[in-house]
């Protein structure tokens, strides 16, 4: 096992050699090695692409789907690659029929894309969009349990939660939420797009009826790199957002071929799985989630501010206050 984190790490990425890298949670860095992986699928794609796209492609679909659907704790069924979350929560939202009266619920920490995509979904139908407002700064799980459900009612269909929030990194009680939406029929969908490689992650332990998460962010992937988990009984109905020639034949095989793309960074995920588990695995979620309870605590002793939410329901990334003026400088806003 590689445990040599901090600059003993940067070798091993292409990253520029001058820049501290601190976004991960958007984009990701994949490494060297897992590049080069991507690289040499894609030079035996074009050596022979009709022999890799029809011959290959569907058994090497099938091997690393089922790499990933083992590291997230899901059955390879129930597991399709997408290109992102964003993807993903498309080919739910898009799958799913609401008629008038009925209501999807939210929170006001919902990732921008995502909001944008249900105002879409309830034009079109007819449906209500509600939101929960939850208590800021959070203070934690129970308020933001208590915020949300009470929101619940019979009308609800649908209810959609990040499981890591991207405006605040809160880890969200998404187990709790679930099952109360669950006891009046109602169904969910986890954005979990931070969520793989960055805490301990079960898809099937969640409550949820679909799942979507990317590679790319954490868990070292290349860019599009990203799965849609759906539960055997959410999978009926449930497609692509582009029909192509699996239509109709089931869950992986629409997934698997929506047209002519490049497949290398899903082919690319075993050896991203395999690169974070000889690094350290927990380990690696251990000392990142320690180096950004540290950074926060050293701006917010700085600054004299607080969290958005404690340690305790946050992962590698963290959101802290910023006062109006800093100690010793103009206040924000005033002309220097």
């Amino acid at each position: 096992m590689i445990a040599n984190f901090g600059p003993g790490m940067r070798e091993r990425f292409a990253l520029e050699p001058d820049m501290a890298f601190l976004n991960h949670g958007s984009y990701g860095a994949a490494p060297k090695e897992v590049l080069a992986v991507q690289g040499e699928l894609r030079s035996r794609l074009e050596s022979q692409p009709v022999r890799f796209m029809s011959r290959e492609l569907p058994g090497r679909l099938s091997e690393a789907g089922a790499v990933l659907a083992e590291f997230v704790g899901a059955s390879a069924a129930d597991l399709a690659f997408v290109e992102n979350a964003t993807a993903g929560c498309n080919a739910v939202l898009r799958s799913l029929h609401f008629k008038p009266g009925d209501e999807i619920l939210i929170t006001d920490h919902i990732y921008p894309a995502v909001r944008n995509i249900l105002r879409h979904v309830t034009a079109e139908s007819g449906a209500l969009l509600v939101e929960a407002h939850l208590p800021f700064p959070l203070q934690g799980p129970q308020p933001i349990i208590d915020a949300v459900t009470a929101k619940i009612t019979d009308c609800t269909k649908l209810v959609v939660l990040d499981h890591i929030t991207s405006p605040t990194a809160t880890i969200l009680p998404v187990v709790e939420i679930a099952a109360a939406a669950k006891k009046v029929g109602a169904r969910v969908l986890l954005d979990a797009a931070h969520a793989p490689g960055h805490i301990d992650f079960d898809v099937t332990a969640l409550g949820a009826d679909w799942v979507t998460g990317n590679a790319h962010k954490w868990l070292f992937a290349p860019k599009g790199a990203a799965f849609l988990w759906a539960a055997a009984e959410a999978q009926e109905g449930l497609h692509p957002t582009v029909i192509s020639h699996g239509f109709g034949k089931g869950f992986q095989m629409e997934f698997g071929w929506t047209g002519t793309r490049d497949p290398s960074a899903w082919l690319a995920v075993p050896a991203a799985i395999d690169f974070y588990k000889r690094i350290g695995g927990r380990a690696v979620r251990g000392h990142n989630h320690d180096l950004a309870r540290r950074a926060a605590d050293l701006l917010m002793e700085r600054l004299g501010t607080g969290p958005a939410s404690p340690a305790s329901m946050r992962g590698a990334m963290a959101t802290i206050e910023l006062p109006t003026s800093l100690p010793g400088e103009v206040e924000v806003g005033r002309v220097l």
